[in-house]
């Protein structure tokens, strides 16, 4: 499978942009570059169905989080505080940064 570009960094600020939690905004908890998916902080919750183990003893219901795909989000600005489109920029030192398109302010993760 092809990867992509990835913008997305794991702890970035996401708004979702569609699917069923469109505009919720969380906190990725990882980012899976070779099925382009990211893992979202209390986003896209499942519950799953496990049988007793050594580690559950009950077993039962447990509710867990399942990955979307990364194009379905955008980066949140944190002078904008909106979703925004990200570019690349090369500072002096030759250390590349992301910048919001709408304000140049430099996006940390």
């Amino acid at each position: 499978m092809k990867k992509d570009k990835c913008h997305i960094r794991k702890n970035d600020k996401i708004k979702i942009i569609s699917g069923k939690e469109k505009g919720k905004v969380g906190k990725v908890t990882s980012v899976n570059r070779k099925k382009n998916r990211i893992l979202v902080e209390n986003i896209n919750m499942v519950k799953k169905h496990t049988r007793p183990s050594a580690q559950n003893r009950q077993g039962g219901i447990v509710e867990t989080e399942n990955p979307i795909h990364w194009s379905n989000v955008m980066l949140m600005c944190n002078k904008c505080m909106n979703p925004v489109r990200v570019k690349i920029q090369k500072l002096e030192d030759q250390k590349k940064v992301r910048v919001c398109r709408k304000c140049n302010e430099q996006i940390d993760a």
